[in-house]
């Protein structure tokens, strides 16, 4: 029987459960943004001005940084 917090409600997921569930989420998300970054890269991006070119490979570099560590916080979550 799940125990009792001191705000007087059951957790839903233990850190461990969060944790193996993040993992999964995170690595599929890696994969299919990786995927849909260098589709986007090796396709019309390739006409575009340099300037562009380089703006659009530092956001996309950096972007994923940002939903991961949200995931990550969440996992980290204490029960």
């Amino acid at each position: 029987m799940p125990k009792e917090t001191t705000l007087g409600y059951t957790p839903m997921m233990r850190v461990r459960t969060r944790k193996l569930i993040g993992t999964v989420v995170l690595l599929i998300f890696l994969a299919l943004y990786a995927w849909a970054a260098a589709a986007i890269g090796g396709g019309r991006i390739t006409l575009a001005p340099h300037w562009v070119q380089l703006a659009y490979f530092v956001v996309a570099g950096l972007a994923w940084v940002i939903p991961a560590g949200l995931l990550i916080r969440w996992m980290q979550r204490p029960d």
